[in-house]
């Protein structure tokens, strides 16, 4: 109850905060490349049961639907923006309308997307997919896509064991401080 009162109230904080730059972002998308500004993407939530996740949209509108680590060749399908957007972590902004609906919360395993059928395996075998799926995670401070699968359920198990409205905090900070380093992240 207190984690998502604290998540409702960051996102309006957060959203009423953003609000120019994310329509800012939105416009220079669409004015860079076909398509509509925002890429909505099948993922698992709690329970694994499916939402539709919105992202700034930073492949082209023909990519398949993967995880971009099984592309052949990722950086073919990025728009001119894409890796602005990936680096700084902006494309992930639009995620605040998810964390308002309750699908996502700011703290919590990664979710999946729709076909990473060996990840939601994993994490149901482990009791992780009772978890409302985050913005950032306990694995995404500890390597986020680089992490091989097993690990960053590993992960996901120990945030599971672990959680705790303190324990959000730390890993909201150490998200921030990575962000700003831009560790981690796509390009």
């Amino acid at each position: 109850m207190l984690k998502r009162l604290f998540d409702l109230i960051l996102a309006i904080f957060a959203a009423a905060l953003l609000a120019l730059p994310i329509a800012v972002i939105a416009l220079l998308v669409r004015l860079t490349s076909p398509g509509p500004a925002l890429y909505w993407s099948d993922r698992i939530g709690r329970d694994n049961e499916i939402f539709r996740m919105p992202k700034f949209r930073t492949m082209r509108t023909d990519t398949p639907a993967v995880a971009t680590h099984l592309l052949a060749d990722p950086h073919a399908w990025l728009t001119p923006l894409g890796p602005f957007l990936r680096r700084t972590s902006l494309d992930e902004l639009p995620q605040l309308w998810s964390i308002l609906k309750g699908d996502m919360s700011f703290v919590g395993p990664r979710p999946a997307l729709f076909n990473q059928h060996d990840l939601m395996a994993l994490r149901t075998q482990h009791g992780v997919h009772e978890l409302v799926p985050g913005l950032t995670g306990w694995a995404q401070i500890n390597g986020r896509d680089e992490l091989p699968i097993p690990e960053k359920v590993k992960l996901d198990v120990e945030y599971l064991q672990r959680r705790s409205f303190r324990f959000d905090l730390k890993i909201l900070w150490l998200t921030l401080v990575k962000v700003l380093r831009r560790e981690g992240v796509s390009h």
